[in-house]
């Protein structure tokens, strides 16, 4: 039995609830090559790849995303880690997804530094979070775009490792704390990703996370 999610549209394609599960991949060429990412996407659909995600690794390959989608025909998803404002360019080029990293999106890329917070820093820091992500949020919402909160176990910031530690509880709240910021703006168009190298830890994660969102009323 498949547990009850949303239904997302990415592009013209619609994602989870009672559709079929969906193919994507991710280009390896340069999205600021063009030609080159356009023709590895159309083999790519050609194969029966679905969805696409493209590295927008700065400004001006996130903006290069409004002449791939003149050049193909399936949904194109932005993977952004480090800048906000690479992942507002990709919306504003038309990407129909953009990925961001809850482990340097906001916090400082990890250095493996353990951090000592009161709880009132720790509330100034999450307070600064929301901030900077309801700016994303609301921009998704006037473009019509679809958020992807993609979740690293190597890349946890050194908040939430100094908090948490090295632990799928780690894992879960690096991932609820925007989930959370989503549920308060209302902003249901929400893709989940949480990725280990270590498959025992992966999926104790991803049980949990279920479990936290459940007890916190989310689908």
């Amino acid at each position: 039995m498949r547990k009850k999610t949303r239904t997302i549209r990415i592009g013209r394609t619609a994602i989870g609830g009672e559709e079929p599960v969906r193919i994507q991949s991710m280009t390896n060429t340069d999205t600021a090559d063009i030609e080159a990412t356009a023709a590895q996407i159309a083999a790519l659909e050609a194969a029966g790849c679905e969805i696409v995600r493209v590295a927008a690794y700065d400004k001006h390959s996130a903006g290069c995303i409004a002449k791939l989608k003149e050049k193909v025909n399936i949904p194109i998803v932005a993977d952004v880690h480090f800048d906000y404002r690479i992942a507002i360019a990709a919306i504003e080029a038309g990407a129909d997804k953009v990925r961001i990293n809850p482990g340097n999106y906001v916090d400082p890329a990890r250095t493996f530094k353990h951090l000592e917070y009161t709880d009132e820093e720790y509330a100034a820091e999450l307070s600064r979070l929301e901030e900077r992500f309801k700016q994303l949020l609301a921009i998704c919402r006037e473009h019509g775009t679809a958020l992807r909160i993609g979740v690293n176990h190597g890349s946890l910031s050194d908040r939430i490792m100094s908090r948490y530690g090295d632990t799928p509880e780690g894992i879960v709240e690096s991932c609820m704390e925007f989930l959370r910021v989503c549920v308060k703006e209302n902003f249901p168009d929400v893709v989940i990703s949480i990725k280990a190298s270590n498959t025992v830890v992966m999926v104790r994660s991803v049980r949990l996370l279920c479990s936290v969102m459940a007890k916190e009323g989310m689908d």
